[in-house]
């Protein structure tokens, strides 16, 4: 046993410090993202926003919605789709398609579909999520390694999750283009209730985008965004890429039925959705997430207009006319008796 005495920071422990700047509107500044995938070698050009595999965000009708936008926003599509759905929307929505990462997990099952899918529409995925809760497990690692060597040879690779820097290493040599990065932080997320076990995310990102660029590599803030503002904060803290779950739930986008005016918003651990695509929870392990109901919230282009503006706003508080150059830009300042203390030594 042993502990790390070092302060870890959540979003809600730190706001971002204004600065002089000669922006005068927040329409002069650029929210966009170019860049060229270390493995793959694709480029990408875009706001660098992605909906979460959650079959309550990670919908056809959130890429269809986020196509629509305009802005280069993409998808991460959940991995419970039928091979006959995927097919389809592949097929009549070419232009969604474009937008999407198609998901699996380690299961065989995963495997094999994208197997069948890539033989009826070869190279039609040009960019894979490969999810999972525990990215510290060997299995996963191997995975990543079987992926890059055959399936997923010529596709730009999202995988995790994971906390440190040194996974984040790893994972990056073994062939990751992008590492998701968050253990426990999403609002639906129960993993630090059941386990013990996470990371303050705004640390998280920190330490993981050192890490990351180091190598030439790039990571996604995974969870824990409750607000435009935290969005902000994960970019001023080097994230490349935002996954989005709780902001993005509710929606007309969902997919999910009206309940008395409310949608169930579930975690992918929790209960219900094990009931949904596993048949219940194994004997062995235990829910790690929960349901809400959240209020019907309508079309998500307000909500993303909102998301979008906060961050342009934010750009022009520090003087950062690109989104690239907020983190050059961001000086955190820490709130909360309890964050200042430990900075300062006091005790309570």
């Amino acid at each position: 046993m042993r502990i790390e005495a070092d302060t870890k920071l959540d979003f809600k422990d730190v706001l971002i410090r204004p600065k002089r700047s000669t922006l005068a509107s927040r329409r002069d500044v650029d929210i966009a993202r170019n860049f060229t995938f270390r493995h793959s070698g694709a480029a990408f050009a875009g706001v660098p926003l992605i909906a979460a595999n959650m079959d309550g965000v990670g919908t056809f009708a959130m890429a269809r919605a986020f196509a629509e936008d305009g802005n280069g926003l993409t998808v991460a599509l959940h991995k419970h789709y039928p091979l006959d759905a995927l097919i389809a929307f592949w097929d009549a929505e070419p232009a969604a398609a474009a937008q999407v990462w198609y998901s699996i997990g380690l299961a065989e099952e995963d495997e094999d579909k994208l197997q069948a899918f890539l033989a009826a529409r070869p190279g039609a995925v040009t960019r894979l999520c490969l999810d999972v809760a525990n990215g510290y497990a060997e299995p996963f690692v191997e995975a990543v390694r079987r992926l890059k060597e055959g399936l997923a040879r010529d596709m730009t690779l999202m995988a995790g999750n994971v906390v440190t820097g040194e996974m984040v290493e790893e994972l990056t040599l073994a062939g990751v283009d992008v590492v998701k990065v968050g253990i426990g932080p999403g609002s639906v997320c129960t993993t630090r209730t059941m386990t013990g076990v996470g990371y303050p995310q705004l640390s998280a990102i920190i330490e993981c985008a050192d890490a990351a660029h180091g190598l030439k590599g790039l990571i996604c803030a995974d969870g824990g965004c409750a607000v435009p503002g935290d969005v902000a904060k994960a970019f001023g803290a080097g994230a490349d890429f935002v996954m989005l779950g709780g902001m993005l739930a509710g929606h007309d986008q969902a997919e999910e039925p009206v309940v008395d005016g409310e949608i169930v918003f579930h975690g992918m651990s929790s209960t219900r959705a094990m009931d949904r695509h596993k048949g219940g929870v194994a004997e062995y392990r235990a829910s790690e997430g929960k349901a809400v109901r959240v209020p019907r919230r309508g079309d998500v282009a307000a909500t993303l207009q909102d998301i979008l503006g906060g961050l342009r706003s934010a750009c022009t508080y520090v003087g950062a006319q690109r989104l690239k150059e907020l983190s050059k830009r961001t000086t955190f300042i820490c709130v909360g008796q309890q964050v200042n203390d430990a900075f300062t030594g006091r005790e309570g």
